[in-house]
């Protein structure tokens, strides 16, 4: 798939303010700071496009990104730590989780992991809720150009290792670097072979 064009929609602070579900969507989601703007700006190939910032949890609504005319793209605020009261750190989560349980043209979620950090609790915590939801996801580990080729083995390992102790089959992982582009052609791919089943909500 080539991106030809990549536009920024709106902002959403709830659910029902998001754009009419008409086309296929896909989320992605992480931890604050795990470089999730910078990412969908190397997959949309275009820089700017999702605002990126050095103070984790800039991400506070639900951003929605129109591409090729044809699907959306939906940024969602971060999870974890983030520089703001607890109250909005609620209200963040809480539109997130209704929003990924709801919203009805989502096909596919891509949930961020730091390629460079142990398996962190709050990670597995909400792969465990995507699961128990029926919510489709995949594994998108980032940062990896931050890593040497040992280190970054290791830590999908140990990840995935840990992932064995409560999952019977492990969701799909790709690996990325927003800075090589590594990566880049495994989800744009993922995304056009989900497109292909995208139906209209009754």
């Amino acid at each position: 798939m080539k991106i030809t064009s990549a536009v920024f929609v709106k902002s959403s602070p709830i659910l029902s303010n998001c754009p009419p579900p008409n086309m296929p969507e896909y989320a992605f989601i992480g931890r604050s700071n795990v470089g999730k703007s910078s990412l969908i700006n190397m997959v949309c190939d275009k820089k700017g496009l999702a605002k990126t910032s050095s103070t984790p949890g800039k991400t506070q609504t639900i951003n929605h990104f129109l591409i090729n005319e044809q699907w959306y793209i939906a940024d969602l605020p971060g999870y974890g730590y983030a520089k703001t009261s607890k109250k909005n750190r609620g209200l963040w989560a809480n539109a997130s989780f209704k929003y990924l349980k709801e919203r009805t043209n989502l096909l596919l979620t891509f949930l961020l992991i730091d390629s460079r950090i142990p398996p962190q609790s709050i990670d597995l915590e909400f792969m465990q809720w995507l699961g128990g939801e029926g919510i489709p996801f995949v594994i998108v580990f980032t940062k990896t150009d931050k890593l040497k080729p040992s280190l970054q083995n290791k830590n999908i390992t140990d990840f995935s290792n840990k992932l064995m102790e409560e999952w019977e089959e492990l969701p799909g992982m790709i690996v990325t670097s927003a800075l090589s582009k590594l990566g880049k052609e495994n989800i744009l791919n993922k995304i056009s072979e989900t497109n292909t089943v995208f139906t209209l909500p009754d």
